[in-house]
């Protein structure tokens, strides 16, 4: 891992301590208390994808959030800049994961396999 990598690992732990964090400090209940699965910053690291988990949102609710979040995402850039005394911080794009989502199939399909050889036997 170069230097480049080091410093972009470092920034994008940072960030997901720092977006949740920022995101408490707003008064609306829609958003404030998404959970923040994942940051992804690019190679320069002007751009950041925050991932974010669905939880029991619906797909309108999380379309509502996304919008929400494209609304605050200047204010959550002078968050973290103000927090870590930065000159710059990435520009931020939200989505939601749903590899939770995904992996949960797939254990489920294991268990269910694993009952069928199970009878077999």
């Amino acid at each position: 891992m170069n230097q480049a990598e080091i410093k972009r690992k470092r920034t994008e732990s940072v960030l997901k301590e720092l977006i949740p964090e920022a995101l408490g400090t707003l008064d609306d209940h829609r958003i404030n208390t998404l959970i923040v699965t994942e940051v992804a910053c690019s190679r320069g690291r002007y751009d950041a994808r925050v991932f974010l988990d669905p939880g029991e949102l619906s797909e309108e609710e999380q379309e509502e959030a996304l919008a929400r979040l494209r609304k605050v995402a200047g204010y959550l850039k002078t968050y973290v800049k103000e927090s870590e005394g930065w000159f710059k911080a990435p520009n931020f794009t939200f989505e939601f994961d749903n590899e939770l989502e995904r992996i949960s199939r797939i254990d489920e399909l294991f268990k269910k396999i694993e009952k069928e050889i199970g009878h077999e036997s």
